[in-house]
């Protein structure tokens, strides 16, 4: 019987393929902190994880876990858009990231009325796709089915098939449930 894996962790199966110890990753939205755990673990002592989120809330627990598993050193928290990335992402890091994690929709545990945005979304993957390095990987996991998740998911599936299909490969993993609301993984990887 084959084993259906949920999208989070399919995700994270993907990373580990593409993100050595010592590499630069991004989680672009840090929300309670896992995607950001998992990341600081993988590049290891030697690595650096940047991770933004919007919401001091979101900051705080994450600063939280990370003191709690003793890899608070291997990452650097900002409270800022993630599409502001270029700017707070020092300049030698730029087209050096192996990989950039979204993880969009609301902070869960938090007030669901702050949301990821298609606006700021779009335009923070854009930034990611030029930081990253040549056979760098983004994964955004969208969530339809909440006021704005819809919206963010169509543009960004719109977006996807614009993607100059000679630099950028773009794979989209559908979730086990046959819902049309149902969570969908985007996986980009950079050709060059």
């Amino acid at each position: 019987m084959t084993r259906i894996f949920p999208l989070p962790e399919t995700a994270h199966h993907i990373i580990r393929q593409h993100l050595p110890q010592g590499g630069i990753a991004v989680d672009a939205t840090v929300g309670n902190g896992y995607d950001t755990d998992f990341l600081a673990q993988l590049v290891g002592d030697s690595g650096s994880v940047f991770g933004f989120d919007v919401q001091l809330q979101a900051i705080r627990a994450t600063t939280q876990l990370l003191r709690q598993r003793g890899l608070l050193h291997r990452i650097t928290l900002i409270h800022a858009s993630h599409s502001l990335m270029d700017e707070y992402i020092p300049q030698r890091f730029h087209g050096q990231i192996q990989v950039i994690m979204f993880n969009l929709g609301y902070l869960p545990g938090g007030n669901k009325s702050i949301i990821t945005r298609a606006d700021s979304t779009l335009t923070a993957i854009e930034i990611a796709c030029r930081l990253l390095t040549a056979q760098g990987i983004l994964t955004v996991l969208a969530y339809p089915g909440h006021i704005g998740g819809d919206e963010e998911t169509l543009r960004l599936s719109g977006w996807c098939q614009q993607l100059d299909q000679s630099h950028f490969q773009v794979d989209t993993v559908l979730s086990h449930y046959p819902k049309p609301h149902a969570p969908r993984l985007f996986v980009i990887r950079k050709m060059d």
